[in-house]
């Protein structure tokens, strides 16, 4: 029987295959290909709910949510630079890793660790749908949908003892939903200084590992316990609202110096000056300024015939930085016509000063602070000042010490407390940013006025703008707190050339009550103007005790 069935077997197997060939043959030749149907389209609302709860998971948010945007052109940008982004980004990776690896080296008898493959494959993130946010704030803040399905090939290769281990990460599933936020807005470019991430919800993450070429995430209940330690760790640093900060410019080319205190400066008395005069004297002033500041200089008053003058004029000076800025004096010899003749001059570095002491300066008047050129021989006098720095309370901690010394400490929320006193003198900042959608019967040639106080003060103006950007910075010093006060901001318009002052035309105005400034330490609102049809006006008003 055995001898009978491979003889069959054998007889088969070569009568089957030609015949097989020659039927697949006849039916390839001589049978009609049928018309391959097009798939059913359906919209969403025909679908029974089986059907909708298949494919809701596949939806992109852009097409549930009208809060979110489609952005295929960011996706094509992101895949045609992913070659280069996954270069720049394992760079970036090796670096990381490296100090931290070194902690290692020569502990628990390992003598080496480092890649032998960095890459995060051919496929790129997709960004499924993009939120962007509109605030007040100089900053731009966005909400990228982000799936990762990627084939990345990173293998760790680790050196213990005489063995040679290799960890290879492999099959890597990402989707997070990311805040990312530009700030601040900078004119330098890339037009922010810094980008700041948070996660709004623990992002989803799956992959294999292998150690050894055996893959370790097929051990029972290995896998589950990898993955919830992996979202608890990313959870607890970049959670929201945790942050997690990339510094893009360096802060000190793009910060924006908000004041941090006040200079007090008595004028007290100069001696021995200069005779610039025919009968032998001079009509002397002093004016004062501080290094970094675009606010006019202060004046004294003149003293006639008096080459001993004494003034006991104090002056208020509002600090950005005491570590660089230099308060610079000038005395000067008023005349009637002509130029005034500058008498000497001195510098007096702001760090010298001990916050809340009083320090007094007796200056030897020089020609010219340049030290590369030659000081006259001659005495140009001698100027008396007192000096005292009081910083804003919000700020005090900040100083310890001498001013060339002193050490930053982090300040806490700029809120006055509910039991500290109101009272007190202080700087009121009103920072005017810009206005929208302002229109005007004849021309469109925007500035704005500021009145607080029996105080006006205007920005610049913009030629033919319905949305003009002005960023600029007006200062009243206080000798109290602006309770149950308000402040008045109007915008306006003018006729550009030499008949300009003929015609101007009010775009509207907003009354701005301080008392919520007094008590939060700052709003940042944008108003609607009165007497304008869709016109808003966004101002910052900042107040600081001292």
């Amino acid at each position: 029987m055995g001898l009978v069935s491979i003889f069959l077997g054998i007889f088969g197997f070569l009568i089957g295959i030609p015949f097989g060939l020659l039927v697949g043959f006849f039916f390839f030749i001589y049978s009609e290909p049928k018309d391959v149907e097009d798939p059913v389209i359906r919209p969403l609302c025909e679908l029974d709910t089986s059907a909708l709860q298949e494919i809701i998971p596949e939806i992109p948010l852009w097409v549930k949510s009208p809060d979110y945007n489609r952005v295929d052109w960011l996706n094509k940008f992101v895949s045609d630079m992913w070659p280069y982004l996954d270069k720049a980004i394992g760079g970036i990776i090796r670096r990381t890793a490296e100090p931290i690896f070194a902690k290692y080296i020569g502990k628990y008898q390992i003598k080496a660790i480092g890649f032998e493959n960095l890459s995060l494959g051919t496929l790129p993130p997709i960004i499924t749908g993009l939120k962007v946010f509109e605030t007040n704030e100089k900053e731009l803040v966005m909400e990228p949908v982000m799936k990762w399905a990627g084939n990345p090939n990173i293998v760790l290769v680790v050196h213990l003892l005489s063995f040679r281990i290799t960890v290879q990460l492999i099959d890597l599933q990402i989707s997070a939903v990311p805040r990312i936020a530009l700030k601040p807005l900078v004119p330098t470019f890339p037009c922010f200084a810094s980008i700041v991430v948070s996660l709004l919800e623990k992002p989803q993450v799956d992959f294999g590992m292998k150690i050894l070429g055996g893959d370790i995430m097929a051990i029972p209940g290995l896998y589950r316990f990898i993955q919830e330690t992996i979202k608890k760790q990313v959870a607890s640093l970049y959670l929201w609202p945790q942050t997690l900060e990339i510094p893009i410019l360096d802060s000190s080319t793009v910060a924006i110096k908000k004041p941090v205190g006040i200079l007090h400066v008595n004028v007290v008395r100069a001696v021995k000056l200069l005779k610039m005069d025919l009968l032998g004297t001079s009509d002397p002033y002093v004016k004062l300024s501080l290094t970094g500041d675009r606010l006019p200089a202060r004046k004294t008053t003149i003293k006639r015939k008096n080459l001993n003058p004494e003034w006991n004029e104090k002056f208020k000076l509002v600090v950005k930085d005491p570590q660089s800025q230099v308060l610079r004096l000038q005395v000067f010899d008023w005349d009637k016509v002509g130029a005034h003749d500058r008498l000497g001059m001195q510098l007096v570095p702001l760090k010298l000063l001990s916050p809340y002491e009083t320090k007094e300066f007796k200056l030897d008047l020089l020609k010219d602070t340049n030290i590369s050129e030659p000081q006259a021989k001659r005495q140009r006098g001698q100027l008396m000042v007192e000096l005292t720095f009081v910083p804003f309370k919000e700020d005090s901690a900040k100083f310890s010490g001498p001013l060339d010394g002193y050490v930053k400490k982090e300040s806490g929320i700029n809120r006055v407390s509910d039991d500290e006193p109101l009272g007190g003198a202080g700087l009121l900042s009103v920072l005017v940013q810009g206005a929208e959608e302002v229109e005007g019967e004849r021309h469109n040639n925007p500035y704005a006025l500021v009145l607080y106080r029996g105080e006006k003060k205007r920005t610049k103006f913009i030629r033919k703008s319905r949305h003009p950007l002005w960023n600029e910075e007006f200062q009243f010093m206080l000798e109290e707190p602006p309770l149950h006060e308000k402040i008045y901001i109007e915008v306006m318009s003018k006729r550009t050339g030499i008949m300009s002052f003929l015609s101007k035309e009010s775009l509207g105005n907003v009354e701005i009550n301080l008392t919520d400034v007094v008590h939060n330490g700052r709003i940042n609102e944008k108003y609607h103007l009165i007497n304008s049809k869709n016109g808003r006006i966004h101002v910052e008003i900042r107040w600081k005790v001292v």
